[in-house]
């Protein structure tokens, strides 16, 4: 039967998220999940738009 349990790997160490398992011996499977950031899309203008603004003045 698997379990699966939240841990951080860091600089060699197995540090649980949550409380540390009371086991003795197993068998284990790790998986490591890499984190990716999200890339930060511009906001682009839709075209039957763009280029029409004009500006009326100064805005404060």
């Amino acid at each position: 039967m698997l379990k699966s349990y939240e841990a951080i790997y860091e600089n060699g160490q197995i540090k649980w998220v949550s409380e540390q398992l009371q086991v003795n011996t197993a068998r284990v499977i790790v998986t490591f999940i890499e984190e990716i950031l999200p890339s930060k899309k511009r906001r682009t203008v839709p075209e039957s738009i763009g280029g029409k603004g004009k500006t009326l003045g100064d805005i404060v």
